[in-house]
């Protein structure tokens, strides 16, 4: 009897979708909700800039520990940890009565969540061979893409549906989270012992050559090359723009143009989904000049060079009057920043090993918490002294900081190259 091919991979790779969905859903409900919070229980805008600090802050230092308790527990429990952490401390928000409650929660949220990418990413290297690797990482990252679209339509409906109570905000996807906990602890194994896996897909999964040597490299040997350093200079100063937009894209919205819950959905949708699109665009981008004949270094700086050009005019968007004309601005600089970080994460895979990636992609995301931490505690300050004119300083900041961390990363790096460990 001939044993049916099995295609098990595939399912874990759809937890792997959810998990991340969920994960950005959970994660912009605060800012989509603060204007409204805040007008609720009367933060100051210092003590909002307080609250996400500790998130960025959280943040960085978990990313730091996290893949280390992943690979003591394993990947099956792993997951669980980290859903079940962030999935708890979600719920949290909706019980906190003053900003230092909300603080304790975001860094709860943020221990949580800093564990989803290395698990899953652990999980692709497990389950997939070498050839659909990046395929199954694209695929399971663009939860994040579409946990940021339906976060903006779906929160608002769900508070809207019980009378304006912020707190729903916080408690409409636990159910879904502990449903996905159940389901991953019954159907998560290693490959091999999976019941449901057939020896064809065991052989397909196994079939593929290892890199040579297989120990990781440390961080003081990596922080040796200058290459790690552009790489967390560049996260350093462009991360903390995207954090602005998730924490204060609401605030500045309501503030400036007067926008209810009910209208933020549509404009945060928007710009969503424009930045998703404007991400692949200047991610092929690179890709299409090297085909074309331009070596690596010439592509993938010509693809940054595109990706901070496109973020420039956003320094406009505080001095416009017409609400949609600032959205496609918006829109704009965060699909340029999606096609900036796309070419960074490849840069890494240019000039590392495979046996380094996971490594540098722990000090890049570290570097970007730590500006998303600083970045967060200056614009709390900057509009409590200021008010809603102080939002000119951070947008300012944003148009430039792409094309100053461009020279940077030149500077350090004029030629791109493979890094000999």
């Amino acid at each position: 009897m001939i044993e049916k091919k099995s295609n098990v991979r595939w399912l874990i790779l759809g937890f792997l979708f959810v998990a991340t969905t969920l994960l950005y859903i959970d994660r912009s409900a605060l800012g989509i909700m603060a204007p409204f919070i805040q007008e609720d229980m009367g933060w100051t805008e210092q003590q909002y800039g307080y609250i996400n600090t500790t998130f960025m802050i959280g943040y960085g230092i978990s990313f730091l520990i996290m893949g280390l308790i992943i690979d003591k527990v394993g990947i099956r429990w792993g997951y669980i940890i980290s859903v079940s952490l962030w999935s708890v401390a979600q719920l949290a928000h909706a019980f906190a009565r003053t900003w230092v409650g909300f603080a304790m929660a975001r860094f709860g949220l943020s221990v949580g969540q800093s564990g989803n990418f290395p698990v899953a990413i652990k999980a692709v290297g497990e389950w997939f061979p070498d050839k659909e690797r990046a395929l199954a990482i694209g695929i399971f990252n663009g939860g994040s893409n579409v946990g940021t679209l339906i976060a903006p339509l779906a929160i608002p409906f769900w508070v809207g549906i019980f009378h304006n109570d912020w707190r729903v905000a916080f408690l409409w996807t636990f159910p879904i989270s502990v449903l996905w906990v159940i389901i991953w602890f019954f159907n998560y194994r290693k490959p091999e012992k999976h019941p449901h896996v057939s020896k064809q897909e065991l052989d397909y999964i196994y079939d593929s050559a290892s890199e040579g040597g297989s120990d990781r490299p440390g961080w003081l040997q990596l922080l040796r090359h200058r290459e790690t350093w552009a790489i967390g200079i560049g996260k350093f100063m462009t991360d903390p723009v995207w954090w602005f937009y998730l924490f204060w894209g609401a605030k500045f919205l309501h503030g400036k143009y007067g926008l209810n819950l009910k209208e933020i959905g549509i404009p945060f949708f928007t710009i969503y989904l424009l930045s998703w699109f404007g991400g692949i665009f200047f991610g092929w981008l690179s890709s299409k000049l090297m085909k074309s004949g331009r070596s690596l270094n010439v592509g993938r700086k010509l693809a940054l060079l595109a990706s901070g050009v496109a973020v420039l005019p956003v320094i406009l968007v505080p001095h416009i009057d017409n609400l949609w004309i600032s959205i496609l601005l918006i829109a704009l600089a965060a699909g340029g920043h999606c096609g900036w970080s796309a070419n960074i994460f490849s840069l890494m895979s240019d000039v590392f090993p495979k046996k380094a990636t996971a490594s540098v992609v722990g000090i890049g995301g570290f570097a970007g918490a730590a500006g998303g931490a600083l970045a967060a505690f200056g614009v709390g300050h900057i509009l409590q002294n200021i008010g809603i004119d102080g939002y000119a300083v951070p947008f300012a900041v944003a148009s430039f900081a792409y094309l100053l961390a461009l020279i940077l990363i030149h500077l350090l790096v004029p030629v791109i190259r493979p890094v000999k460990l």
